[in-house]
């Protein structure tokens, strides 16, 4: 063979080579292409819901030495060609009325040539009423309030001066408006998301002109004034020993439109954290988390940021990322091992469903539930997803590949749960918290200035901890503002939400 056909060779065997290696990226490509086109096929189309019905044994999921609630059977109807789902009303479609609400009778009586017989001409008999309520309503009450307070002096005596009864704290001096007024925009704002030009708009059509800006004005004190009772409460987070974070992005408007973020932070003592603190931030640096944090040697629930995962490598804090992150993961993979993926699902779903029966337990035997049932399904996870990882032939770009990598990289955190009695298999509780903003953010848009976000954030700390304890935040906030001012410094923890309830049961 002549050196011009060797050099041919070579020449033909790295060409090979060379349409092998794009064979094989193109293959890969596919798949990747393949596994984002099912993802966005399912957000338009699909069920959103992450929730696995796992092919279980009826017995499975009995614990034994633990009671447990039987659950009815879903009531049925039949119809001619199926059977129907009963609709369940549990009176849950009634309306409730306050007792004290006031009532306007209406008297709608026939004619009075009618209440004559038209057959014998006799007067008819009042026999009975038929009486119908309904709710009615009619524009918001609004009314000056004018506080005059009469003057004294003494004639004879100029130098002695003059005499006047003091003004009422007011949490905002010589400001306009009431407390009751202020209480109730913030309510609409922080509660019920409406964005304060539509706020100004509302107040217009009742003929009181108010603008955007004098509002916002307002808010930013209000958050400015209240933030010794805001600093209080995030103390109380972190003396408490289970936390639940999470943040999410909103738009700053100043001289440009930039994103800022919002920390919340759910804790507390008890099972059931108490208070939600927001914390707005310009961007998302660790040494934020950090900051917040500080002092903080509890347990953690969080996603898996970066910034909660240095805290637990420096053994600051027990660490329990979510498992809902996980089975996340797993639910958006659909081109990998599909097998695996349906175990791994259903796996996590006994999770969830052993977690469900252990809350229905003491502290105690919550942890023998998790130790006994829980643990040895997580141990069969760790080593099956470890394996197939180790294993290889894993598409580097895949989203399955992700998955795998996303559970592996929290192996030593994932049992953390197991060991204390008021933590939790998911962050869910933060991510409740979070949905109010995300749900105003699609209202207001933007805060209009740095101090606009850390306004926002106090008052929504205040609010959505009183929707959280079921008060009424308006009525809350209004008993706040009145007595904010002369109350106590050494004292001030008296008015938190949770206090505040409390002492409202008492009377």
């Amino acid at each position: 063979m002549t050196a011009a056909q060797l050099i041919d060779q070579d020449d033909l065997h790295k060409e090979n080579a060379e349409l092998r290696f794009d064979l094989v990226q193109r293959d890969q490509k596919i798949i990747y292409l393949e596994e984002q086109l099912a993802w966005f096929k399912r957000q338009i189309f699909g069920k959103r819901s992450e929730r696995i019905i796992a092919n279980l044994n009826e017995q499975q999921l009995l614990l034994e030495g633990f009671d447990q609630q039987e659950i009815p059977p879903e009531e049925s109807q039949k119809i001619p060609a199926h059977s129907r789902k009963k609709p369940n009303r549990n009176g849950q479609d009634a309306i409730t009325l306050p007792p004290d609400l006031p009532v306007q009778t209406v008297v709608i009586d026939i004619p009075e040539e009618q209440k004559v017989c038209k057959e014998t001409g006799e007067a008819l008999v009042k026999i009975g009423e038929e009486t119908t309520h309904k709710l009615v309503q009619e524009p918001g009450s609004y009314y000056i309030r004018e506080i005059i307070r009469p003057k004294y002096a003494n004639p004879k005596r100029p130098e002695a001066g003059v005499l006047i009864a003091d003004l009422p704290d007011s949490i905002i001096p010589k400001c306009r408006a009431d407390e009751s007024f202020l209480a109730e925009v913030a309510t609409r704002k922080f509660a019920d998301h409406l964005p304060l030009y539509r706020i100004s708009e509302i107040l217009g059509r009742e003929g009181i002109k108010i603008s955007r800006k004098l509002l916002s004005q307002w808010m930013v004190r209000l958050g400015s004034i209240l933030q010794p009772l805001y600093k209080i409460m995030l103390a109380r987070i972190l003396a408490s020993n289970n936390i639940f974070i999470d943040e999410s992005p909103v738009r700053v408007l100043e001289e440009e439109s930039r994103l800022g973020y919002m920390w919340t932070i759910v804790g507390g003592e008890g099972p059931n954290p108490p208070y939600r603190v927001y914390a707005f931030r310009e961007d998302r640096r660790h040494d934020h988390v950090v900051q917040m944090l500080k002092g903080y040697t509890g347990v953690l629930h969080s996603d898996k940021y970066g910034a909660y995962e240095t805290l637990a490598q420096s053994k600051q804090i027990t660490w329990c990322p979510c498992w809902a992150h996980i089975r996340r993961k797993f639910f958006e993979e659909e081109g990998g091992d599909l097998p695996l993926r349906e175990w791994v699902l259903s796996q996590i779903q006994i999770l969830f469903d052993l977690e469900d029966s252990a809350w229905l337990q003491t502290p105690d035997e919550r942890l023998k539930i998790r130790q006994g049932h829980e643990v040895p399904i997580i141990d069969a996870l760790i080593e099956k997803i470890k394996g197939r990882l180790i294993q290889g032939k894993v598409l580097p770009k895949s989203k399955f590949k992700e998955a795998l990598g996303y559970f592996c990289g929290l192996i030593p955190y994932l049992k953390n749960y197991t060991q204390h009695p008021n933590a939790r298999l998911d962050n869910n509780v933060a991510e409740r918290a979070l949905r109010p903003l995300a749900i105003g953010r699609k209202n207001w848009l933007f805060f209009g200035s740095m101090d606009g976000g850390e306004a926002a954030a106090v008052l929504l700390s205040l609010v959505q901890t009183c929707r959280g304890l079921q008060i009424n935040p308006r009525e809350y906030l209004e008993d706040l503002f009145r007595r904010f001012m002369g109350h106590p410094a050494n004292r001030l923890g008296e008015l938190l939400p949770d206090q505040w309830l409390l002492s409202r049961q008492k009377r």
